[in-house]
């Protein structure tokens, strides 16, 4: 025992004095450091860094040490402090049930709807091609579903049709996120164009036309040949209040039936020349102007608040005339959204059809941003209003299936996606619109875990047909503890149809023991482009810590279909092994699909653990940035390219070349949605009109309007004369077949964006493309050189150009040693094994297109060139098979083809005439398949 003097209480009392006041510092500095999180992230921040117990050790050495901000992030971090929630666990994860319409025979349906739209009359195919959006809607092609949508509105011949189609091709390309932008904006088409929607009839050949989107409000014309037969009749008074409004009394009651009775028949008002007109709701500047409309039959400049009133008048004395010309006047003056909320009202109460439709076009045309504002929600949201919209012939299946849609994209477990849906449930009428309308109610209560509810729309979608509805019968039943019911529903849809990937998938979550791995690996065998199957068996790798293990089996899926949920996985994995670079950029890479991404289901925001991770791991300065991005780039690592440029925009998010560029890996990718994304940003971000014009051309590009894309390349470069304006302008006229007339030019504007600035990555795009059309000109030397060129500045497809060259000069050893260089040097190799195989004899291919075919199942060629050898060694079953397989997860229109062919030369013409049908579904003009179709027809008769 030791004893303290006094001397050596106040020395220890002044030293914890000091280390009080150090350590008031500290926090306050670590307060300083944390002040940008908000008071939820800041707990979770500093619990995710208390690494140690003791976080002021004592060296031996030493009294007393107090660490510093740096020093205590220096630390090394628990695993658990970046995994809060632990682990994905196999027993709490499952697939979503799909929202929208699943063929069990996708082909068959696909060739019925066809023969439908043959037989159906052109002015009725409107709405089956809304059936073929919803039938497509599976495959997630946004240019497929476009083009159906396009259609749809192409046919359409009333104003409602129109309205809704028109806004709903304008959301699918998001205008609304294009900084001053408004809602009457078109893109100088007939097909989108907000006026021409508001023209009754049928013109199906106008609507590609250029529009006259901007002319004056609509004037009736002259209709005096509505009094040929009536008698001016003198002058009679009507009287408002103390004023008068002298009319000519023939051609007010040639109005209607029931103002002619009132002054030429038995009425007394007949024998009056002063008829008080005080009560009727009309003022006088109203009377007046319908005073003026019955002499001329046409309209000055009045308020809306007048034409209100000769609207009602109208409705009040039948005047359908006036009505007429005032409900299409007045639609014509709705300019914003505002007039639109105001005036919805009175043009329901008054059953103006033409003004409801003008007030709901701009609604629609400003989804989503509206989509909660109380007075839409009030328009559209009850039964009453539906009803109340079907009294003017507004309410439709069209109108709610867009609608609900919207609900479904922006928050699908809302109370206002349920009544939307609702209300679709009640538009619906063919079977169908009934299917669709029930399992989608299904799914939504689904995740809002009303079973009960969710069970009864399920078994009323299968009882309208959609076998596939069974999945959400089935899933609510296991939600409530009947895991055998569920899994002899699905064993028994199992034994009845054609098995498919999903079908084994679904029964997985239900099967136990040795028989789950074996369903989830005949849900990949039978269709490897589902993610569920992938990510269950990394999972129950984790689960034995093989890490790593399951590290490449997620790569699997992610090495041709990126979600954002397969690159959380994988961060999970990284984190578990610590490997805190690898986890960011798949955080990063996560983020650039939704920026909004919550992980942990759906418990940490994305964007706030990459914050804390990047405290872990070397930080990079632009320059750094730029480096890595060339070497990802140069290594076709498109994730890595994403998540570098990800970083950059962080630094600078006004760079615009920078969101374009991370459009074009986007597109690489197959992630169009984000993609557009991208390139409304760069669009927003652009510091000058040329450059704004470019972003703005390739928008228009990519959502198929080609000559709209020349027109702003073409206006961009007489503003100025840039790399990017050049490059759309060569690759839009490129995208045509061309001619010795046509590449030459191309060439020549190629050539023109090389002169001017850019950085070496968009050049070797450049030199690459210029090679391409060299190559098709047979200027193959040249080509050569463009190839060389790109090469040396590290764009590495070039390899691809450069064996294209060899072989044309009769060299495929060389083009083969090309086209090695590009899988060595690649991390994304599918295609180069895929162009690699035309380089060499057919079991060195085969070899090289299976591995094609592992890395990237979607790629069809491999497929079609299997079946070919087969069915040149007449092996024709096999071949059939071959394709069948592929066709059945991957419904391709060239494999349809193929098979149709073969099916032809198998003299099976039923077959090949439904595969025909099926392809043209696809692609109504593919000529080859139009032949086949017509020949087969002839044959099978």
């Amino acid at each position: 025992m030791s004893i303290c003097t006094e001397n050596d209480s106040e020395g220890k009392e002044e030293s914890r004095n000091i280390w009080k006041s150090r350590f008031v510092s500290l926090i306050l500095q670590l307060s300083h450091a944390m002040r940008g999180f908000n008071l939820k992230d800041r707990c979770k921040t500093t619990q995710v860094h208390a690494y140690n117990t003791n976080p002021f050790p004592i060296s031996p050495t030493s009294k007393l040490q107090y660490p510093t901000i740096n020093s205590i992030l220096a630390e090394s971090p628990p695993v658990e402090s970046f995994l809060p929630y632990g682990l994905p666990k196999t027993h709490s994860f499952e697939p979503p049930v799909e929202l929208c319409l699943k063929s069990v025979d996708f082909v068959e349906s696909l060739a019925e709807l066809y023969r439908k739209l043959q037989m159906t009359q052109d002015f009725n195919k409107s709405l089956l091609h809304l059936e073929q959006y919803a039938l497509l809607y599976s495959l997630g092609d946004p240019k497929l579903l476009r083009r159906c949508l396009q259609s749809a509105r192409q046919h359409a011949v009333d104003v409602h049709s129109k309205v809704v189609l028109s806004a709903w091709l304008r959301f699918e390309r998001r205008e609304d996120e294009l900084v001053g932008s408004s809602a009457f904006d078109c893109i100088g088409r007939v097909l989108e164009c907000p006026k021409t929607a508001l023209l009754h009839g049928y013109a199906p050949k106008s609507v590609f036309d250029h529009c006259q989107s901007h002319g004056p409000p609509n004037e009736i014309s002259d209709g005096n040949n509505f009094l040929s037969s009536e008698k001016d009749g003198g002058i009679v008074h009507f009287c408002i209040g103390n004023e008068e409004v002298n009319c000519i009394r023939g051609r007010i009651a040639a109005l209607s039936g029931p103002l002619k009775s009132m002054l030429y028949g038995d009425f007394i008002e007949s024998d009056k020349e002063r008829i008080d007109f005080t009560h009727i709701g009309l003022s006088v500047d109203g009377m007046r102007a319908v005073d003026s409309f019955s002499r001329t039959r046409r309209f000055d400049s009045y308020p809306p608040n007048i034409l209100l009133e000769l609207l009602s008048f109208a409705n009040r004395f039948c005047c359908e005339e006036l009505k007429s010309a005032s409900d299409c006047y007045l639609a014509s003056l709705v300019s914003d959204i505002d007039d639109a909320l105001i005036l919805i009202d009175y043009a329901l109460d008054e059953r103006a059809p033409l003004l409801v439709a003008s007030c709901l076009q701009l609604m629609l045309r400003e989804l989503p941003g509206y989509l909660y504002n109380p007075k839409v929600l009030n328009t559209f949201c009850s039964s009453e209003a539906r009803e109340r919209l079907a009294t003017v012939g507004q309410a439709s299946f069209l109108l709610y299936y867009f609608l609900s849609q919207v609900a479904i994209e922006d928050n699908m477990m809302s109370k206002v996606t349920v009544m939307l849906l609702e209300r679709l449930k009640e538009c619906a009428s063919e079977r169908w619109q009934k299917a669709l309308a029930m399992h989608q109610l299904g799914c939504v209560l689904l995740e809002r875990k009303d079973y009960n509810e969710a069970q009864h729309y399920f078994e009323m979608a299968i009882e309208a047909g959609h076998v596939y509805s069974v999945v959400g019968v089935a899933r609510t039943k296991f939600k409530q503890g009947q895991r055998f019911l569920a899994f002899e529903l699905i064993n028994g849809i199992i034994s009845e149809y054609t098995p498919t990937g999903w079908m084994y998938q679904e029964r997985s979550l239900y099967s136990l023991g040795k028989q789950k791995i074996l369903d989830v690996n005949d849900a990949t065998r039978l269709d490897p482009t589902l993610s569920f199957p992938y990510q269950y068996r990394a999972i129950v790798m984790v689960e034995k810590s093989q890490i790593e293990a399951a590290i490449v089996e997620i790569n699997r899926i992610v090495g041709f279909k990126v979600s954002p949920d397969c690159l959380e996985l994988r961060a999970w994995c990284f984190i578990a092994l610590e490997d805190y670079q690898s986890t960011i950029r798949d955080i990063r890479a996560l983020l650039t699909l939704e920026p909004n991404y919550m992980m942990f289901r759906g418990k940490m925001r994305a964007d706030h653990l990459m914050e804390l991770l990047s405290l872990h791991v070397q930080p990079w300065s632009p320059a750094d940035c730029w480096m890595q991005l060339y070497d990802r780039w140069s290594s076709v690592d498109d994730i890595g390219s994403l998540a570098v440029i990800h970083q950059m925009l962080i630094n600078d998010p006004g760079r615009s070349i920078l969101r374009f560029r991370q459009s074009l890996l986007l597109l690489r990718l197959n992630c169009q949605k984000a993609a557009m994304r991208s390139l409304r940003l760069a669009r927003n971000h652009s510091t000058s009109t040329y450059e704004r014009l470019v972003y703005e051309g390739w928008i228009l590009y990519d959502t198929g309007h080609r000559e709209e894309a020349l027109a702003k390349a073409e206006e961009s470069i007489s503003l100025q004369r840039s790399f990017e304006a050049f490059f759309l302008k060569a690759y839009a006229l490129a995208d045509t077949t061309l001619d010795s007339e046509s590449s030459s030019y191309v060439i020549q504007l190629l050539e023109e964006a090389l002169k001017c600035p850019s950085d070496g990555l968009r050049k070797g795009q450049a030199l690459n493309n210029l090679g391409s059309i060299y190559v098709d000109c047979n200027r193959l030397d040249l080509a050569a050189d463009c190839y060389v060129s790109a090469l040396e500045i590290k764009h590495t497809r070039a390899h691809q150009g450069l064996a294209r060259v060899y072989h044309l000069k009769n060299d495929r050893k060389s083009a083969y040693e090309e086209m090695t260089k590009l899988i060595d040097k690649a991390q994304n190799k599918a295609s180069a094994y895929e162009k690699r195989s035309e380089y060499c004899d057919r079991d060195m291919a085969n070899s090289d297109l299976s591995m094609a075919s592992v890395l990237d199942p979607l790629r069809t060629y491999p497929y079609r060139y299997r079946a070919a050898v087969l069915m040149d060694d007449q092996r024709e079953t096999e071949a059939v098979e071959e394709l069948t397989r592929a066709i059945s997860f991957k419904p391709d229109l060239q494999m349809l083809n193929l098979r149709a062919a073969f099916h032809e030369s198998m003299t099976d013409f039923s077959r090949a005439l439904q595969d025909s049908e099926a392809a043209l579904c696809l692609d109504p003009n593919h000529k080859d398949t139009l032949d086949l179709y017509s020949r087969t027809r002839l044959k099978n008769t």
